[in-house]
């Protein structure tokens, strides 16, 4: 069976469902149940006996434009383990466009980032490159970059700080770096961070790396970690943006795309494109009155 849960646009919202299940019968998927979550009112749960969730998909997007949703087998609860990206995703900013501005070389660096993030570039090759470009800049530009450009997304803090606080162990993992990423998590909660190290030595950027790469690969090998050392059966919630966080968002019990490149939502059973961090609790089933804020 499916289970779908979705955050929409209120107004016609019972038009949206009507055409959406014709478009679902169409493709032989049944509607059991469609009824608003009395514990959390602004989420749609939509029960189907069926279990083609890409049908299901397509007529959630076809008829209800922006939505936060997510499309399980069973009943979503609370993850044991929340594993998710930094930039772009827990804050606003992708820390080197913004560490580029300080070199004169944002424009450069953004577009490597961005043809990175759709997937249309291989990451490590696009990393080294990038950091490259910042060889000579002081780290006094990361202190700085740190205070007056790094910014949590909404809800960030909420949302890891509700899941701590239900049991859940929280890791960011990050394609940017340990100078950003460690304040960062300390700022929102996160117990563990793994991360990239950028080399430096007399106060300046080298323009290389200090140990191994976080790819993708070490994305999902460090979620898959964090489960065998959390138990059998454990369920896990994955949050990204970009295309490096395909395999950690298809591993998850729970994969969730925050505002997310094409190629990273469609490989998501989850999606935020409407809301902010605090939609995930939401579409978990997780009631206001239990969020830490």
């Amino acid at each position: 069976m499916l289970i779908a849960r979705l955050i929409a646009e209120p107004d016609h919202l019972s038009t949206s469902l009507e055409a959406a299940k014709a478009q679902m019968g169409q493709g032989g998927v049944r509607i059991a149940d469609a009824a608003m979550l009395d514990f959390c009112g602004q989420t749609m749960q939509i029960d189907s006996p069926d279990d083609d969730a890409d049908v299901l998909r397509a007529a959630l997007d076809a008829h209800f434009g922006r939505t936060d949703g997510l499309v399980t087998t069973d009943e979503p609860v609370v993850p044991r383990v929340f594993i998710s990206d930094m930039d772009s995703t827990m804050i606003g900013q992708e820390c080197i466009d913004e560490l580029g501005d300080f070199a004169g070389l944002k424009e450069r660096i953004a577009e490597i980032t961005e043809r990175a993030m759709q997937g249309e570039l291989d990451f490590e090759q696009a990393l080294r490159e990038r950091v490259g470009l910042l060889k000579g800049l002081s780290t006094s530009a990361i202190d700085e970059c740190l205070d007056t450009r790094i910014r949590p997304m909404p809800g960030a803090k909420i949302l890891v700080e509700t899941l701590k606080k239900l049991g859940c162990r929280t890791v960011l993992v990050t394609g940017g770096f340990h100078h950003f990423a460690d304040p960062v998590a300390a700022q929102l909660g996160f117990e563990h961070v793994v991360g990239n190290r950028l080399e430096v030595a007399d106060g300046k950027l080298t323009g290389g790396l200090v140990g191994g790469i976080v790819d993708s690969a070490v994305k999902k090998a460090t979620l898959l970690a964090e489960l065998d050392a959390a138990g059998e059966g454990v369920t896990s919630l994955a949050t990204g943006d970009g295309a490096n966080d395909i395999p950690m968002l298809e591993t998850a019990t729970y994969g969730i795309a925050y505002h997310a490149k094409p190629k990273a939502r469609a490989a998501s059973n989850g999606w935020i494109d409407r809301g902010d961090l605090t939609s995930v609790l939401r579409l978990l089933g997780i009631p206001e009155k239990d969020w830490v804020r």
